[in-house]
């Protein structure tokens, strides 16, 4: 997509702090290409742990099936770690409940209605199940 190519140069950026709150690079390598991958995805950090998510019919996630080494551009630090992603419905119900509890605003993104508690609707949160991968980043 046209437009990563921009957001990737501000996150690279001295402007990146325009977006570095919510948004990083993660780069992977292709497990049958050895092509680098480096894509800008939304974050929310807990920690040592970065959760994101991307959407099912985006191919890149493939390689951090199983765990894969990525490196990660974080308002302006390189960080190593260990990416994992996930098609399980239940893993990314419960990935997507923790993206929310930290960044409510997310879930407008997904289309994932919250009731006053904050709760997610059900019924939108098994949709986005369906939509999306989950992806967790731990930092070695």
């Amino acid at each position: 997509m046209w437009y990563n190519v921009i957001i990737a140069g501000l996150l690279r950026s001295p402007l990146h702090g325009l977006l570095s709150k919510w948004m990083m690079l993660i780069s992977v390598t292709g497990r049958n290409s050895g092509r680098l991958y480096t894509l800008p995805i939304n974050y929310v950090r807990h920690g040592t742990v970065f959760y994101s998510v991307s959407f099912r019919q985006r191919t890149w996630w493939r390689n951090l099936v199983g765990g894969a080494p990525v490196t990660l551009l974080v308002q302006g630090q390189m960080l190593r770690g260990i990416g994992v992603a996930t098609t399980n419905p239940q893993d990314i119900t419960a990935h997507m409940l923790t993206l929310f509890q930290h960044a409510p605003q997310y879930a407008r993104q997904f289309q994932v209605a919250l009731g006053p508690d904050g709760a997610p609707n059900p019924e939108d949160l098994a949709h986005m199940a369906q939509e999306v991968v989950a992806i967790k980043t731990i930092i070695e």
